[in-house]
């Protein structure tokens, strides 16, 4: 067995909720009328000078500002870094061709300010684990007579002990809906696994088929999105029924969307690291989707279609590599990212690259050598190949069958887990 230094966040819940919560809820109050005053500077500046100041910009500016004072510094720079980020993703998704993306809103409801969650980072608070308290740090705004802090009590998990964690870097904390709890970003040593293997499997992520792995030995697997899809239209039609998109109903119905896709993607993860085990694979290649709208011959980024463009960014991949990664990294499998530009358009037998042989989006036909693919495989042998080539004779060897039929794994809603196609119940 090996050690690893790892990032793990542990949830803990708060003891003494009653004494703490008006303390907790001022905090997050003031980070919601932080992010506010941000948001309206950015449209201010955006609007006379053409400019959306970054995060260091922002800093500077509001420095000064009465509300930054709300929070500890270090908070206050947290809310508006998230609020820079929140601005670059939406600057995306205009750029990659969703014309229906909006730039980040205001948070207040009527004259309400919902309870953000507030960073401290570590000038920001101070842990006692042996009694299990975490002192939080006030503005100087906040700040009572006597006290500067508020000191919550916390029970984690009964197999998580915070004091052998070799650093806790942040605090945050953390509104459910009906309380508050801690969130405990740490840096923890653990023991991993020796590698199953030195093979490796690409991985295409992609708008059909969530995931598409090819394997070194030849075989191939597809993991379709039809529950994800399915549970999209089903949650739309209810929440067009809400009154209002602010609603407890319509809140409760968002969260529950969310818990189910968080699922999928950890039942995904887990059962493609099983599959890895299995076949002795030691590397995971996954595309890298930061630059996924390839160029057209024009030069200019290629639209999916109005209905692709929004589900390629509804999809929270970057969540699913991340829960992937740190699942591989147990069982000493390690994963590599590596540019998808290209592997679309590629054959992955011969080299022959033209855009026309994606024939449509479930078939690629190459004609150079004749190579009929499953597209979505084709381009994971493409994403494998950037980091272990085949060998010349395998290529020669592999047949049209292991490219255009793989085997397909179907989500079971019943069981909540993964199974070959032909066992799955209806």
């Amino acid at each position: 067995m090996a050690k690893k230094v790892v990032t793990r966040t542990y949830t803990a819940s708060i003891r003494n909720q009653s004494r703490v919560s008006d303390g907790l809820d001022a905090l997050g109050f003031a980070a919601s009328k932080l992010w506010n005053v941000g948001r309206w500077t950015c449209s201010r500046i955006w609007d006379e000078i053409g400019h959306i100041p970054n995060h260091n910009e922002l800093t500077a500016y509001l420095k000064t500002h009465e509300r930054y004072d709300d929070l500890h510094s270090q908070s206050s720079q947290r809310v508006l870094q998230e609020l820079a980020e929140a601005f670059n993703g939406w600057y995306g998704k205009r750029r990659n061709g969703d014309t229906r993306a909006n730039p980040p809103g205001y948070r207040k409801r009527n004259d309400d300010h919902p309870h953000s969650t507030v960073t401290f980072k570590a000038a920001g608070f101070k842990l006692d684990t042996q009694y299990n308290r975490v002192r939080l740090s006030q503005g100087s705004n906040l700040k009572e007579y006597w006290s500067d802090f508020i000191l919550c009590k916390f029970q984690t998990r009964p197999d998580v002990d915070l004091s052998t964690v070799e650093n806790v870097q942040q605090v945050k904390t953390v509104w459910t809906g009906d309380e508050w709890e801690l969130h405990f970003v740490c840096k923890v040593e653990i023991e991993v696994s020796e590698s199953p293997g030195d093979h490796t499997v690409g991985i295409d992520l992609g708008i059909n088929n969530f995931a598409a792995l090819a394997y070194e030995d030849g075989h191939s697997e597809l993991y379709p999105l039809n529950c994800l899809k399915q549970d999209d239209y089903y949650f739309s039609k209810r929440l067009a029924r809400c009154d209002d998109s602010d609603s407890e109903q319509a809140m409760r119905l968002n969260q529950k969307k969310s818990a189910r896709r968080t699922h999928y993607f950890h039942a995904l993860s887990k059962h493609i690291v099983q599959r890895c085990v299995e076949e002795g694979v030691g590397t995971i290649v996954v595309g890298d989707l930061s630059d996924i709208r390839e160029d057209d011959e024009n030069g200019e980024s290629e639209n999916w279609g109005r209905h692709g463009n929004l589900d390629l960014h509804s999809w929270a991949f970057d969540r699913f590599t991340e829960l992937l990664t740190y699942k591989a990294e147990m069982v000493g499998i390690t994963v590599k990212e590596v540019s998808e530009r290209d592997t679309s358009k590629s054959c992955s037998c011969c080299g022959r690259t033209r855009k026309a042989n994606r024939v449509e989006r479930g078939l690629y036909v190459c004609d150079e050598c004749g190579t009929t693919a499953n597209a979505d495989v084709n381009g994971a042998e493409n994403i494998r190949q950037k980091v272990s080539p085949s060998s010349p004779s395998l290529s020669v060897n592999r047949s049209n069958g292991w490219l255009a039929q793989p085997s397909a794994f179907l989500f079971d809603k019943e069981t909540g887990a993964f199974a070959p196609q032909e066992q799955v119940t209806s």
